[in-house]
Parts: structure tokens; C-alpha cells; sequence
């Protein structure tokens, strides 16, 4: 699809405040410099970021022997951001201001068997609501509300075309929440916020091309590739836990068989202990996160069956990583979400040396393969970018609204 002019203005006037964000104050001359763009163009989109209250003059640098330099900053407190982390067993919201600090949590637990949309919908009405009277922001500061959906997800028509864990098919999710929450809402998958957060905060930014390994109860990638996210021709890119990873092997819900997801995602981590020890104390029936946690207990701890089980996961992990080495030749392979966070170094290392074995050489040498160092829920921070991206887009709009009408 061909980027227009207002894509291109949309596009630049993101990564001048993503660049303001990540290095507040900073002057116009240093962002042309950061972001490569000419320094009319940053004056001009400096100047919108102030119309639009996003960004404050702060002040003025010296510069050596010429006119002071004029400094900006985020305006933290000209807007809100929410993201929602909806997983398979929880729904996470965090409330950020606009320096994407978090200001409130909430999480809701799901059960095994609440996956109805409307019961989804309710937890996460309920979550929104909570992180907004416990930061205390009033409901006009909040520019918009992004929302994480496991599965492929229709940005434009916020339809859940298919979420295989809950068996949703063509679920209308955007009407279903604008009934429940008042807020701007922007809908996309969890690869896709765990790339983005590690492009604005963590391991991937200042790379052009970086894969992020979602690993939570279901698995899958967020691609940066040329400095932007790789969202696909119909935002379906990423699905790497429903390639085959094992021919013939466990059946997935995605109705394949062998797919990367059944031996790296809590599920399938939950199996390899449940075949390995089928009455280990560390295995909680219908809890993956409990599981998970007492493996980790166990890992650090030396226990030999939960050491075992992640040499095994991790055996599986790194072949698959080095496929996508091997396909992408990537700077950096970051390894986010919950599960990574649990099992740390241990798996890192382990991983490492897995993916040594399968990977080339050469695009192997190129690659950095680490944790996520994004100090809160990547899936939160990246869905909270989304709104944020979203309120951009809105002002780009309506910025070009108001020109057309003076031309007329």
C-alpha cells in the first residue's frame, strides 16, 4: 500500500516525539540529528506538538558561540494513556502519563472457561475504570485507550478475526468495548506491543531491525525490521508459534500439529513437565502462571526435574530462534512477556546455546539474543503507544481538516 503525505507527516511526527521522549529536554537542531529529518521539518512538527500540548518549551541551551538554542520536553501531564494487557488468564491495564510513566494498576484474573467476549469485555471495563479514578485523572485527559488482543486482529475494523486459545472467530471486539468505555479506543495484537515498546524503551531501540519473542501463553514475534514494525498486508505478520516445529508432533488450537507455540508457551512448558514428572509438586493443574512460577523456584533453586524441563523447552526454543535468525538477520532477538520475565538468565542462557547450534554462522554473529529490560508490562507500555500513536493520527486529521477548509 503507497504511504500518502499525511502518512509520511504522521510517521515523522511520531518519531520526533518518541525521540523527545526518549532524550527530554533536547533541542530542535539535536532531533534533526537523532532522527535524520531536515530542521524546517522538525521546527514545524515541534510546532504542532506544542499546539497539541504534548511538548513544553523548557528553556535554552548555550551553543557555542552562536544563538542559544531553544529546548523542548514531554509535557507529562497534557494527556493520559491506557494500555490493556487482555491475556488468556488475566487482563492487565496500566495508566500512563505522557512521558509514559505509569501513574495506576489494575489486573483482573480470568478463569478457565470466561473466555465469552462479553465476560472478556467486563474485566476489562472494569480494569479501565479502576486505573482511571485511582490516578485520579479526569475522563478528558485520557487520550485513548490501547488495547492488546491475543490473536489476529483487524486494526481498522477492531474485529478479533481469530484468537485460537478462545476459539473467537470474527468477534466485533471495538463495539462491543466502545459500549462499555467512553475512551478512544486502538486495537492490535501483543507482538505487535511488545515490538513497539521495545522500539521506544528497550533492547531494540536504535536498531533498524530486531525480533521480539513473545513468550506467554501463546508464542509469536514482533518484527522491526528497516527501523519500523512489520505488521504484514493484513496485520497478521509474527505468527511464528503456529509455524511447525515438530512434524506430526502435539496438536495445537490452531488445528495444525507441531507448532512452535505447543513446546515453548506455558501450555506446552506445562506438558514437558507433566511428561517428564506426571506427579511433580510443581505442576498446578489448570494454572499456568503458578506452574511457571514453581519452575522458576525450582530452576534457581537446583531442582533436577524443573532444571531439566528448561534445558528441554529451551532445546525447542533455540531451534526455533535460529530459524528466525537464519530468515531475518537481525541486530538484536529480545525474549519478552511473562514466561521469559519468570525463568531470567537461566533460560537466556540456555537459549543461547541452543540457538548456537542451529543458527548460521554469520547472521548469528550479528545477533544480540537478551531480556527484555522494559521494567514494566511490555504488552501494557506498547498497547498505551498505540493510543498514543492513535491520537496523533486524530490530530494529523484534524490538522489537515483545517487546512483544506481555509483553502476552500
Amino acid at each position: 500500500m503507497k504511504r500518502t503525505s499525511r502518512d509520511i507527516r504522521t510517521a515523522n511526527r511520531y518519531q520526533v516525539l518518541r525521540q523527545i521522549i526518549a532524550a527530554s529536554p533536547t533541542s530542535r537542531q539535536e532531533l534533526a540529528a537523532a532522527t535524520g529529518l531536515s530542521l524546517a521539518t522538525v521546527a514545524t512538527l515541534v510546532g504542532e506538538l506544542l499546539d497539541l500540548g504534548m511538548i513544553t518549551e523548557v528553556g535554552f541551551e548555550d551553543s557555542a558561540g552562536g544563538r542559544p538554542r531553544g529546548l523542548v520536553a514531554v509535557n507529562a501531564s497534557g494527556g493520559a494513556l491506557i494500555g490493556v494487557d487482555l491475556a488468556e488468564t488475566y487482563v492487565r491495564v496500566e495508566l500512563f502519563d505522557l512521558a509514559l510513566n505509569v501513574l495506576a494498576r489494575a489486573e483482573e484474573s480470568m478463569r478457565p472457561g470466561e473466555s465469552r467476549p462479553e465476560q472478556v469485555v467486563g474485566h476489562v471495563a472494569t480494569a479501565v475504570g479502576s486505573v482511571v479514578a485511582r490516578a485520579g485523572v479526569e475522563g478528558a485527559r485520557v487520550l485513548g485507550v490501547g488495547v492488546s488482543v491475543p490473536g489476529q486482529v483487524d486494526r481498522d475494523t477492531g474485529i478479533s478475526e481469530y484468537a485460537p486459545n478462545w476459539d473467537w472467530h470474527g468477534v466485533p471486539l471495538l463495539d462491543l468495548l466502545t459500549d462499555r468505555i467512553a475512551h478512544p479506543l486502538y486495537l492490535d495484537n501483543p507482538l505487535r506491543a511488545c515490538a513497539v515498546a521495545e522500539l521506544w524503551f528497550g533492547a531494540a531501540r536504535g536498531y533498524g531491525d530486531a525480533v521480539v519473542v513473545n513468550l506467554g501463553t501463546g508464542v509469536g514475534t514482533g518484527l522491526v525490521l528497516g527501523g519500523g514494525v512489520h505488521r504484514g498486508v493484513s496485520n497478521s505478520a509474527g505468527e511464528w508459534g503456529h509455524t511447525t516445529l515438530v512434524l506430526d508432533g502435539r496438536p495445537c488450537h490452531c488445528g495444525n500439529r507441531g507448532c512452535v507455540e505447543t513446546y515453548t508457551g506455558a501450555p506446552g512448558i506445562m506438558l514437558n513437565l507433566r511428561e517428564l514428572s506426571p506427579d511433580s509438586p510443581m505442576l498446578r493443574a489448570d494454572d499456568q502462571t503458578a506452574t511457571i512460577d514453581a519452575l522458576a523456584r525450582g530452576v534457581s533453586a537446583g531442582d533436577p526435574v524443573a532444571v531439566e524441563v528448561l534445558g528441554h523447552t529451551a532445546r525447542y526454543l533455540g531451534a526455533g530462534i535460529a530459524g528466525l535468525v537464519n530468515l531475518f538477520n537481525p541486530e538484536v532477538v529480545v525474549l519478552s512477556s511473562w514466561v521469559a520475565a519468570a525463568f531470567g538468565e537461566p533460560l537466556l542462557d540456555e537459549v543461547r546455546t541452543a540457538v548456537a547450534r542451529h543458527a548460521l554462522r554469520r547472521p548469528l554473529a550479528a545477533t544480540r539474543i537478551v531480556l527484555s529490560p522494559v521494567p514494566t508490562d511490555p504488552v501494557c507500555l506498547g498497547a498505551a503507544t498505540f493510543a498514543l500513536e492513535g491520537a496523533l493520527q486524530s490530530a494529523g486529521k484534524r490538522a489537515g481538516n483545517r487546512t483544506a477548509g481555509s483553502r476552500r
